[in-house]
């Protein structure tokens, strides 16, 4: 009893041992190696058709099934592979996309030098307007009663004051200020923001002028009525006098006249 247990234990293992063993087939190798790496040969497919094409278990495995499987190159490595032309399909689409991503980048540069020119909120950073128009709107930009009748004398003020010239002259500064302030926040271009500039300093300095003028009339008209009264009042000095002294002045002018 114990010899046959023995012997049917021993059977046992067997068996087990012969169900473990690695099951080696070289037609599978040769497919699993053409299908990824390895150089595609029909001739490796087993089984072969045998002479004369004979060998009935050819026309079993190929006649029967797919006869141009063994005569077709699979490999998704070869040169015309599903993988080899996903890889250069990937090549390309990194190649467009490097592209795309360089013309982005420049477009992006672009837009952001355009932004900065044309953006108000940057146009005190301009180098011209910095350097230059910066200083020549100081007194526009902060004029006031003081920086305008400070420098007059109150006689010349209050004369330009009660004509209404003082309130013209501060209600055109102040259109011409609100032009400027417009050009200085509104997003434009950088040239037509210049040329903005240029053309209201030429107002600004015809403006200045017409001031000047003002200012100039205003002295002219007191000097005159201080005269004419100063000679209703009989009170202007007469220097002394004598007809040899208008002779004098014609002699004068005959000499340094020029013909």
């Amino acid at each position: 009893m114990k010899k046959l247990l023995c012997l049917f234990a021993l059977g046992f293992v067997l068996s087990a041992s012969y169900a473990q063993e690695v099951i080696k087939d070289q037609a599978i190798e040769n497919q699993s190696q053409r299908m990824v790496y390895a150089q595609w040969n029909q001739n490796d497919f087993y089984p072969h058709s045998g002479f004369l094409d004979t060998n009935p278990y050819y026309w079993l495995v190929w006649g029967l099934f797919d006869p141009n499987y063994h005569k077709t190159d699979l490999r998704p490595l070869s040169a015309t592979g599903p993988q080899t032309q996903r890889l250069a399909l990937v090549s390309t689409m990194n190649g467009i996309d490097n592209k795309y991503k360089l013309h982005s980048d420049t477009v992006r540069n672009t837009a952001l030098s355009q932004i900065a020119s044309q953006s108000g909120l940057l146009s005190d950073a301009d180098p011209l307007w910095f350097l230059y128009y910066n200083q020549q709107f100081q007194p526009l930009l902060n004029y006031s009663a003081a920086t305008i009748l400070g420098p007059l004398s109150p006689q010349v003020s209050a004369k330009l004051v009660s004509e209404g010239m003082y309130s013209w002259y501060t209600n055109e500064l102040g259109i011409l200020k609100e032009r400027l302030n417009g050009a200085r926040t509104t997003d434009m271009d950088r040239g037509s923001r210049i040329m903005a500039y240029y053309r209201m300093l030429k107002e600004y300095l015809n403006l200045s002028s017409v001031w000047a003028i003002r200012i100039s009339a205003a002295q002219s008209t007191l000097n005159m009525a201080k005269t004419q009264q100063q000679l209703q009042q009989s009170s202007v000095p007469i220097s002394n006098w004598t007809p040899e002294s208008d002779v004098k002045i014609a002699n004068k002018v005959l000499q340094n006249a020029k013909y």
